[in-house]
């Protein structure tokens, strides 16, 4: 097999990967924060005959990126030092590395796109009735 490196039309990103140091969270809540900061939530409450959903968002709701697996990402240089700042927060939990990576013009691209920007909002539904001998 041959790897070919073509220069042109090549761009340089970086690659993070993470790894949650289980046994150091305090509790299975505190992980899910970290989570929860880092990719956002959506939730659901029900209240009457409605349910709400709600949009939380998080960090990788601003940050355009290409996700590899679920603990995998690329995101630009120039966001680095952000993500860096979020990782340093967490880095007695959380254990990451970086990589540097050539993009081509069509992925390098992805990561130049802004993201939509998903406010913590709702939207009322109707639940429907329950029948008898439901």
């Amino acid at each position: 097999m041959k790897v070919e490196i073509k220069k042109k039309g090549n761009t340089t990103a970086i690659l993070i990967s993470f790894d949650t140091q289980n046994e150091k969270f305090e509790s299975p809540s505190e992980k899910s924060k970290f989570f929860e900061k880092l990719y956002g939530r959506n939730q659901t409450i029900k209240k009457e005959k409605k349910k709400y959903f709600y949009r939380r968002t998080g960090l990788m709701d601003e940050v355009p990126h290409i996700k590899v697996d679920n603990s995998v990402f690329i995101i630009a240089m120039e966001q680095m030092k952000m993500m860096e700042q979020f990782m340093n927060e967490w880095e007695e939990k959380v254990m990451f590395k970086t990589f540097p990576v050539l993009l081509d013009e069509e992925e390098a691209e992805q990561l130049q796109e802004i993201p939509i920007q998903t406010e913590e909002s709702f939207k009322p539904i109707e639940v429907p009735k329950k029948k008898k001998g439901d």
